[in-house]
């Protein structure tokens, strides 16, 4: 009796990671900063005017500003009016786009004033917020609900037209209830996409509040900016937005990287 010996299977060699590019990419990004400001620096040196203060003078108002607690009050007060302004999107954008992804109609409604608010230019917002509410919180929590409201209620009703119609039929066939359907079919589904549209209105929504701030508010970011304008006080007005920016990219971080650990398992399902 003869035996047959086959030949071994040889198993694929598993491919090799990558090595990360995030150092990399921090390189390349503080040596483009370290550029810009030694740009920067020699341009200020060589007009020698107030008009454009160093950067060492700008660092040392931003010290100042930080350590005298300016800056967390004004940052604080701003904050909280965008939070205000995001609720009353998140609740108004949420029913509109849920009308939206479930309806053609409702699609076909509202996709003009969608359209409109979402390309408003931001002066036009922060006159409006000054004309209607005066010197106040109103306007800034007004125009940053409306700010954010399009691409809620856009990114939900994408998220709704994605949810699989045979999973729909499923829950009919079984007779679930609406309490089910949207919490285990609905909510999932529209996670990632309320996600998106948090950041991408948080981005647009900062920067025209901000803007409100300067035409009619008595604190936050933008008044002081303003403040710093009306008294000529360059240094101070470059050491705002400088703390503006830097404030923006350390929560649009964050935001990214709470969704990538939040929603890490899509990518493993993928």
């Amino acid at each position: 009796m003869t035996q047959t010996i086959s030949a071994p299977v040889r198993v694929p060699d598993e491919p090799k990671s990558r090595p990360s590019r995030g150092p990399r990419r921090w390189l390349v990004s503080g040596v483009a900063l370290v550029l810009a400001v030694a740009a920067w620096a020699a341009i200020a040196a060589w007009i020698d005017d107030p008009i454009l203060p160093a950067p060492l003078a700008v660092g040392e108002q931003i010290i100042e500003i930080t350590v005298s607690g300016a800056a967390f009050t004004n940052f604080a007060s701003s904050i909280a009016k965008i939070v205000a302004g995001f609720l009353i999107a998140m609740v108004v954008g949420l029913v509109v786009g849920f009308a939206m992804g479930r309806s053609r109609f409702m699609t076909t409604y509202f996709s003009l004033p969608l359209f409109v608010l979402g390309n408003m230019p931001g002066l036009t917002y922060a006159v409006f917020g000054l004309l209607i509410f005066g010197v106040g919180a109103g306007g800034p929590i007004v125009v940053s609900a409306l700010v954010a409201t399009p691409f809620i209620a856009i990114n939900v009703a994408e998220g709704v037209r994605s949810v699989d119609g045979n999973l729909l039929a499923m829950c009919q066939a079984f007779e679930r209830n609406r309490r089910d359907v949207l919490r285990h079919l609905y909510l999932p589904a529209l996670a990632t996409f309320v996600f998106a549209g948090v950041r991408y209105g948080f981005a647009m929504a900062w920067k025209v509040e901000a803007l409100t701030e300067v035409f009619g508010a008595s604190d936050g970011v933008g008044f002081m900016i303003r403040k710093a304008y009306q008294e000529f006080q360059v240094a101070d007005m470059l050491a705002w937005t400088g703390l503006f920016i830097i404030t923006m990219i350390l929560i649009e971080r964050g935001l990214a990287y709470a969704e990538a650990r939040f929603f890490a398992w899509r990518k493993d399902l993928a």
